[in-house]
């Protein structure tokens, strides 16, 4: 049984090493890095899964980035990920119990809408679809079906835009 704790509590080259073996460490050089390049992760929505013995199985980072639109207007998000998990551990519950604690963890008071790269199947249930999705752009390749957003109201996000780095 996994148990979640703040990611900022977890030695971060620990982080990094279960993010080599879970995404390769030819994973600089995805677009999502990119997106979310020059920032730091938020630690009030960023989580660790420990199982029973202590040890990390799986992390969770929310990032600020931006979504500009054609008049140059930016539009505040939080980039969810990456989720990443033990490859042998995939399919535990570890990746369902990071999101749902990430997910908790935003402020109803202040809700930003959430974007992702990933899976729609997997994410779907969270929320997460493509439909208001399809005229933003990101800073490199990418597959636009896996291009996801998470928000109470979608109409209030631009149709079109460019997403990136939150630089205040």
């Amino acid at each position: 049984m996994a148990t979640i704790h703040p990611l900022a509590d977890v030695d971060p080259a620990l982080i990094e090493q279960l993010l080599d073996i879970a995404f390769e460490p030819e994973r600089r050089r995805r677009t999502a890095y990119k997106v979310r390049e020059g920032t730091e992760w938020l630690p009030a929505l960023s989580f660790a899964a420990l199982d029973e013995d202590s040890h990390l199985c799986g992390t969770i980072q929310c990032w600020p980035v931006a979504l500009t639109d054609p008049a140059g207007n930016r539009h505040p998000l939080i980039m969810v990920g990456p989720v990443a998990v033990l490859p042998h551990l995939q399919t535990q519950g570890y990746g369902t119990a990071l999101m749902l604690a990430s997910l908790a963890a935003h402020s109803p008071e202040a809700p930003l809408p959430q974007m992702m790269i990933g899976d729609p199947e997997y994410y779907g249930r969270f929320g997460f679809d493509n439909s208001c999705t399809s005229g933003w752009r990101l800073p490199g390749p990418y597959e636009p079906h896996r291009l996801l957003a998470r928000c109470e109201n979608a109409a209030v996000l631009p149709k079109d835009g460019m997403l990136g780095p939150w630089r205040g």
